[in-house]
């Protein structure tokens, strides 16, 4: 649910003026509260000792942006913006000077956000101390770094629009969608884009790569999205970043810990039971399997370096080390996930409902990328696995900086 600029103006329009009375505590709390739900922190925060101070680099398919400084400065933050400011910034995707923003802010998310909750959100991020941090010029390629060309873009992806309740659904669904489809602009990285940067028609939460990642699909998809899980296997996921299915990894991991990890149970439950309601959209591609000498290679290797932990029939250990068979991002048709854990290791995401932790260890130099190709394609499709076939030159330019 990676977070470019997931706040990045979310709050890039707040201001001290404008608010008639001071915000009550209720209403503060309830902001702060929003905030961890739009996982604002992950984007603005560059430098941990300058909480929101933004300057923060986002790596787009058109090239870097900079996160926006979201405390109250006056001269380099959001300290002098009106509340319309504000709401424009979020809703219609504005700066106050009338420019418009890029769309890896994802105002085109944040526009059903209701207006109790931008107050409440604009009144929470007033009580942040004020950094003075400038936030560098965007470093796009041409012709994207001609921002006036936002104007088309709006015209032809934009459709500002309030959130509106389905009747005919539940309380939890209506508050999930509320979150997944809004605030949590949880597409913004799970559903693939279009040569423009737009959400791909038709392709909703189908998985998307994000920055040597893959964001893997949240549709009922039956070997690379959530069928096998239930909604208590979700929201478990979301709070502690691991189930008995998956861990958190990458990007992911910093949305579980600045974010979903703090958000109420009710909230999660409501993300999970909407998540489960999602359709499967695009068919999985077909899969043939791998070379007969590819296989025997990966269970070579398998065996001399993973089955210590993973075990021999990859069950690995519970809430440790995740289970490799059924697993859906193991499973997704782009292996950039997996390969960047084989490469580069990982560490066990801890939170306060998992506190315990564990890791693995980095295989960039012990394996080379044909070997690292064949016991990804082992456990790619062992076990009742089945997924695409990957490839030395995969391995190689995920290699690549």
């Amino acid at each position: 649910m990676r977070t470019i600029f997931a706040c990045l103006f979310l709050c890039s329009a707040f201001a001290f003026g404008a608010a008639a009375a001071e915000p009550s505590e209720e209403t503060i709390a309830r902001g702060k509260a929003l905030v961890e739900a739009g996982d604002c922190a992950s984007c603005h925060t560059a430098d941990p000792a300058k909480p929101f101070a933004g300057g923060k680099r986002i790596d787009t398919q058109f090239g870097g942006v900079y996160s926006a400084n979201l405390t109250p400065d006056r001269d380099t933050g959001i300290g002098d913006w009106s509340d319309a400011d504000f709401y424009g910034a979020l809703r219609l995707g504005a700066d106050p000077d009338g420019s418009h923003y890029y769309p890896a802010f994802p105002y085109p998310y944040f526009t059903r956000l209701t207006r109790p909750d931008i107050a409440a959100i604009r009144a929470y991020l007033a009580t942040l101390t004020a950094f003075r941090s400038e936030t560098p010029p965007p470093e796009l390629r041409f012709p994207a770094n001609f921002r006036v060309l936002m104007i088309a873009w709006n015209y032809l992806f934009f459709r500002p629009g309030i959130f509106e309740p389905d009747q005919s659904k539940g309380t939890d669904w209506n508050r999930g969608r509320y979150l997944v489809d809004g605030l949590g602009h949880c597409g913004a990285c799970h559903t693939p884009k279009n040569i423009f940067g737009a959400d791909k028609r038709g392709y909703a939460f189908a998985g998307a790569p994000v920055a040597g990642w893959f964001a893997p699909r949240l549709d009922s998809a039956e070997r690379s999205g959530l069928k096998s899980w239930s909604a208590d296997d979700i929201a478990e996921y979301l709070k502690s970043g691991r189930n008995g299915k998956s861990h958190a990894d990458g990007l992911m991991a910093e949305v579980v810990v600045n974010s979903t990890s703090k958000m109420s149970d009710a909230d999660v439950r409501a993300m999970a039971v909407y998540l489960k309601s999602l359709p499967a959209g695009p068919p999985e591609p077909a899969v043939s399997p791998p070379p007969e000498a590819s296989m025997k290679v990966g269970a070579a290797i398998y065996g001399r370096f993973c089955v210590a932990c993973h075990e021999a029939d990859g069950s690995g250990a519970p809430r440790i080390y995740p289970p490799l068979p059924g697993n859906a991002l193991l499973q997704s048709a782009d292996p950039s996930s997996t390969l960047r854990v084989t490469l580069d290791g990982a560490q066990t995401v801890t939170t306060p409902r998992a506190p315990n932790t564990g890791s693995m260890p980095a295989y960039a130099r012990d394996l080379s990328d044909q070997e690292i190709a064949d016991v990804t394609n082992y456990i790619r499709n062992s076990w009742g696995n089945a997924a695409p076939l990957v490839t030395a030159e995969q391995v190689k330019k995920a290699r690549a900086p």
